[in-house]
């Protein structure tokens, strides 16, 4: 079949609110993740250096940040922002927010 189809709540919940679609969506290279959390939400820290898979995170609808190498970058729903492999990197939620998050080698 050449493509697959699947609703994220289908996904693989990694964290409450936070579902991994790559297996669901039979993905070879591409990482698919929805995140729709509540207010006061921050994701865990961190970076890909070892897999060198770099992110883009999209911010859907609601208030949201990412904070990476230490610079607060404000999201604004329909802004996204490319994320290099190396860096340090953390979401986070203000209000309700529903995140869209890719990464690839």
């Amino acid at each position: 079949m050449s493509y697959t189809k699947a609703h994220y709540e289908d996904g693989d919940e990694k964290a409450p609110g936070m579902y991994f679609l790559r297996d669901e969506l039979d993905c070879e290279n591409l990482g698919l993740t929805v995140v729709d959390v509540d207010a006061d939400w921050s994701g865990r820290e961190h970076d890909h250096a070892e897999s060198g898979k770099e992110e883009v995170y999209y911010l859907v609808d609601g208030t949201g940040s990412v904070t990476v190498d230490g610079d607060d970058v404000t999201l604004e729903p329909g802004d996204a922002v490319r994320v290099a492999a190396a860096s340090r990197r953390q979401l986070h939620a203000a209000e309700s927010a529903t995140f869209l998050i890719t990464g690839a080698p």
